[in-house]
């Protein structure tokens, strides 16, 4: 055999580290915020890289270690190489509707249920419990993102089910809070993950169209409260192989929110027929379906007619998580490129050496771990925690439009960094060998799913309309970092003008600029943190550039005399 040439100048393989040890931001926001911290959400900082005590940094670098091992990312790989695929009949022509996943997709979802990705904070809660949780959402989330899906749903259905009859309630909470994993439909599980189908062919987002429909069943209610008929179809059902969905239908005293088992008490199949499997852009180890309901049982889930208002706290936690994604995203997508420039030379020196290729790489790394902290900050907001000196209430009204503008500005930033990591991989990264390919096919869907852009920015304008009180508690939480830099302070006198001129507008116009006032907002929340917990070179980069506008428009265009170096040191 001849050979024509060696291979060098090759990186080497990113496998077998600790994940979460080398995210220094996500290291130091765990600590700051998570359950070991102890210390309220607008404590001071510590000390530069703390680590976090006891068993959630023990945790965290066991999650760590499992992701990034080898056997991990090869099972990442394989799970969207090798799709789900549908079985409609059986052989002999009976209706199943079942999906086959391979078994690199359940070893991944099995790892992040045993660690508690989905409810740790929900079976285990206190300061800082959604914190953790969050920390091993992102970390699974980083390395394979279609699972994800399930674990989000089964994360944000919690406490809707407290709406529930209190015997499905009873029945259905401690399957929700296993760490057990069980994939086929079977009676008498002790584990479940959850669904939710709200859209519909004809209305998308405004669920109000809906057309499927509830009739009730019996008069009086049976063990799982008041069961219903549904009969109708659903745009979109992720995950058709969970145990149970949410599910808005219209009752005779409007849309409403039902509880939908995929398997029924007496260990029948419940009527749910799938009829294709969508073909997506990307997300391809995570099925998602649409649906058709034909009289399918179900159980009401708070009042008849309260549809939305049941429902939303599903809807907001699962943004959360799209916050949490793509941050996940953000890192995966710096990670590889801080690898590939450290160990590829070009033009007779290493990439990360070279200043053009070291700007982009700290832009990268700006902008990562900017959505981290904000994705941790928010989680922090969802621990409902009694004792806190600066009631629960103020966390609520806070988290009520920073999920909303963390959702529109992270998520919506997430497709353009995933496509500049990619390009410093040059050729490498834009195949399939390479897992920046899978990344930048999977960036957009987190900022459709659970919102689109304008369903985003026009719900902040609901919040200025309707909850003046979360805007303040907005501001209080941003306001934090007044004084630290003069850029920062005139970037928040100018939003706040803005607010109180949308405030004044009529509909139209508000709509009009309701993506810049969403922008802003996200924006000086982003640098009151960076200003807060970030050394001062991250903080002075990000501010500079995001929002005093200095550099340019594109990654790498950063502003003169930023130390790229401190900010590289951290990637």
């Amino acid at each position: 055999m001849i050979s024509t040439h060696e291979v060098a100048n090759q990186v080497p393989p990113r496998v077998d580290v600790d994940e979460f040890a080398e995210n220094v931001p996500l290291v130091e926001a765990v600590a700051r915020w998570g359950r070991a911290a102890g210390r309220e959400p607008d404590r001071p900082r510590p000390a530069a890289g703390p680590e976090p005590a006891g068993h959630a940094a023990s945790d965290l670098h066991a999650i760590g270690r499992l992701v990034g091992s080898a056997a991990f990312q090869r099972d990442a790989q394989r799970a969207n190489t090798q799709a789900p695929v549908l079985h409609a009949h059986d052989r002999w022509g009976r209706r199943i509707d079942e999906v086959e996943y391979d078994d690199a997709y359940h070893r991944v979802i099995a790892g992040a249920v045993a660690a508690g990705a989905h409810t740790s904070a929900a079976a285990d809660p206190g300061p800082g419990a959604n914190v953790d949780r969050a920390a091993a959402f992102l970390l699974f989330a980083q390395v394979e993102p279609g699972h994800a899906c399930p674990v989000s749903m089964t994360h944000a259905a919690v406490p809707v089910l407290e709406h529930a009859a209190s015997a499905l309630r009873d029945e259905w909470m401690p399957r929700l809070l296993s760490r057990d994993y069980e994939p086929e439909l079977v009676p008498g599980k002790p584990s479940a993950l959850m669904g939710m189908a709200m859209t519909e062919k004809q209305g998308g987002s405004d669920v109000r169209a809906n057309t499927t429909r509830a009739e009730r069943r019996g008069a009086g209610d049976g063990g799982w409260g008041a069961e219903y008929g549904l009969t109708g179809h659903k745009w979109f059902a992720s995950a058709p192989m969970s145990d149970a969905f949410l599910v808005l239908a219209q009752a005779p005293s409007g849309l409403s929110c039902f509880f939908v088992p995929r398997v029924l008490p007496d260990g029948e199949r419940n009527v749910f027929r799938i009829q294709r499997l969508k073909d997506k852009l990307g997300n391809r180890s995570n099925a998602s379906s649409e649906i058709e309901l034909d009289g399918t049982s179900a159980w009401i889930v708070g009042e008849e007619g309260r549809g939305v208002a049941t429902i939303v706290q599903m809807v907001t936690r699962t943004r959360l998580d799209c916050v949490i994604g793509t941050a996940a995203g953000m890192r995966q997508s710096v990670a590889e490129a801080a690898w590939h420039v450290r160990h590829r030379s070009a033009f007779g020196a290493l990439l990360v050496d070279q200043p053009a290729m070291s700007a982009v790489v700290a832009d990268l790394a700006l902008e990562s771990e900017a959505a981290t902290l904000t994705a941790m900050r928010l989680a922090r907001a969802y621990d409902d925690d009694a004792t806190a000196s600066d009631s629960s209430g103020a966390e609520q009204a806070f988290r009520r439009l920073a999920t909303a503008v963390a959702k529109y500005q992270v998520c919506k930033r997430g497709a353009g960094h995933a496509a500049e990591a990619l390009e410093c991989l040059g050729g490498n990264g834009y195949t399939e060998a390479f897992p920046l390919a899978r990344r930048y096919r999977e960036q957009p869907l987190l900022a459709i799913w659970e919102g689109s852009g304008n369903v985003i920015a026009l719900d902040v304008l609901r919040v200025l309309a309707r909850e003046p009180e979360a805007f303040e508690a907005f501001f209080a939480e941003v306001g934090a970092a007044a004084g630290a830099s003069r850029v920062f302070d005139d970037a928040l006198a100018e939003v706040v003008a803005l607010v109180r001129e949308v405030a004044t507008m009529g509909p139209d116009a508000a709509a009009s600029v309701a993506r810049e006032l969403t922008e802003r907002l996200a924006l000086v929340l982003q640098g009151s943190l960076l200003l807060r917990c970030s050394p001062s070179p991250v903080a002075e980069a990000f501010v500079r550039s995001r929002l005093g506008r200095e550099g340019g428009a594109q990654y790498g265009a950063l502003p003169r005399g930023v130390d790229v170096g401190a900010i590289l040191a951290r990637a």
